[in-house]
């Protein structure tokens, strides 16, 4: 094996990146931060700030008008890519916490995108089995629980349109993947996830270094 890049992201080199990237706006940099003082012990699960606009680029990269989220949490990912839709484009976001997702409705609200989310406050797997079984789905972002994922991954297939794309966030784990130790349930879901997705051969996808590992995922 020949490791091409050997760039270590210190703190500094985050900045850097993010300082090239495009900035967060009021709204999003106001949910960032409500979320990691209300709820210190779990902001950990709010998507990365880098990917927020990464989120937002594939919208627009694809065309996306219908898109489904599973795992919402106070909605910073929401928003990023509710800003990023049509006037008439719309996000289901599935989730199961009221208390969560109270926050991403203020914020929605407050960008003036609230029209294009439609939050499911249930069990993902039951939303995605009554939606319409046609390909219709342009993108879909799964960061949710891990032991479901293959259960969500086949759902979203075959309701995603051919050229649609899912992104699986969190597919390195904390570096879990590559440790056979690390026998949680957690860790294991999302090693036979990433095998899963491997091995299907409706799509065609990458892993990707960024944040804590992100799959993206297109249909053929």
């Amino acid at each position: 094996m020949t490791k091409g890049n050997t760039t270590k992201i210190t703190d500094e080199l985050y900045q850097y990146v993010l300082d090239h990237n495009p900035p967060l706006d009021a709204v999003q940099r106001g949910l960032v931060a409500t979320t990691y003082a209300k709820f210190p012990d779990v902001a950990g699960m709010q998507s990365a700030e880098e990917q927020g606009p990464l989120l937002a680029f594939l919208v627009r990269l694809t065309g996306a008008r219908h898109i489904v989220e599973i795992g919402t949490f106070t909605g910073f990912s929401t928003l990023s890519m509710a800003q990023a839709l049509p006037a008439d484009g719309r996000i289901v976001a599935c989730d199961v916490s009221e208390e969560w997702t109270a926050y991403g409705r203020e914020a929605w609200a407050e960008a003036g995108v609230a029209d294009r989310i439609d939050l499911r406050i249930a069990p993902a797997l039951e939303t995605l089995k009554a939606m319409p079984a046609e390909p219709y789905i342009d993108m879909a972002y799964i960061d949710a629980d891990k032991q479901n994922q293959i259960a969500y991954w086949e759902e979203l297939v075959p309701r995603l349109r051919t050229g649609g794309l899912i992104v699986t966030d969190n597919t390195l784990f904390h570096g879990t993947v590559v440790d056979e130790s690390a026998d949680g349930a957690a860790a294991a879901g999302v090693r036979a996830f990433n095998d899963h997705v491997s091995a299907d051969t409706r799509m065609e996808s990458v892993l990707l270094a960024i944040s804590d590992g992100l799959t993206l995922s297109r249909k053929r």
